[in-house]
């Protein structure tokens, strides 16, 4: 955890001045779930409070659910990204088509937003962010590391939602991003292995890239609706060949058994 994200607290140094000054951190999407603070004594020197001020501020944090204590492993902001649908009806959508194809028509209108936000407000330190995991995702996909793009994949949309910098937006899409990483509606890893699929959607998230980094929110927005519109495509023809791929199976084995 880098010593620059805490700022002295000024004046009265009570517990409500950490307690809010964390709580931002986590809602601004600077602080993420699961990034450990540092040891108390350096935490209480960054604050530039008392070591009772600052065990009262952590346990008023604990309770309210914003980060978890482990016992000799340190604190730990707690996973705070809502559940945007209860177990029941999870299990529900996940076994329905049509919830799939609902789900990337709400991504390519709610991405849009995020995108053109994005190329309107993107600071530099976001744009020096989004380099470092374009270039990860070149690399991923020049060495055939299908589970790094894939993974990859979810850290930049979930980047681009961060730069730009509307609480609500970042938080409604993050709770996105946790249906898209546990494959609720579709496989990316099949989706990334369909032929031609990766070269495509390498080159569709450096054209996202690009018009951030060109601060041209038209383009960005154009690039994340034809991104979504290939994912779509390709995720129909995956589910395609997948079941003619099935029936080829059980028409083999039903021939060759006939034959014994």
């Amino acid at each position: 955890m880098s010593r620059l994200v805490f700022a002295r607290i000024q004046s009265s140094r009570t517990a409500d001045d950490i307690v809010s000054q964390i709580e931002m951190l986590i809602l601004e999407g600077v602080l993420r779930v699961g990034d450990q603070l540092p040891g108390e004594r350096d935490l209480a020197v960054q604050f530039d409070v008392s070591r009772p001020i600052l065990r009262s501020a952590l346990k008023t944090l604990e309770a309210k659910g914003l980060l978890v204590a482990r016992h000799g492993g340190g604190t730990f902001v707690a996973d705070v990204i809502g559940e945007v649908f209860s177990k029941p009806v999870m299990d529900l959508i996940s076994s329905h088509r049509k919830a799939a194809a609902d789900y990337l028509e709400y991504r390519r209108e709610i991405e849009s937003i995020a995108a053109e936000y994005a190329a309107r407000r993107a600071t530099e330190d976001d744009r020096l962010l989004l380099q470092h995991i374009m270039d990860a995702m070149q690399h991923a996909y020049d060495t055939d590391d299908f589970k790094k793009e894939a993974e990859l994949d979810v850290e930049l949309h979930s980047t681009i939602g961060e730069c730009a910098h509307n609480i609500i937006l970042l938080h409604t899409l993050r709770s996105c991003y946790r249906l898209l990483a546990d494959d609720v509606f579709y496989n990316r890893t099949l989706i990334y292995g369909f032929p031609g699929a990766r070269e495509q959607l390498l080159h569709q998230h450096k054209a996202i890239f690009d018009a951030i980094m060109a601060s041209d929110p038209v383009k960005a927005r154009a690039a994340v609706r034809q991104h979504i519109d290939f994912i779509e495509q390709a995720q129909q023809e995956a589910a395609r060949n997948s079941a003619w791929e099935n029936t080829s199976r059980l028409r083999r084995s039903q021939r060759e058994s006939d034959r014994t």
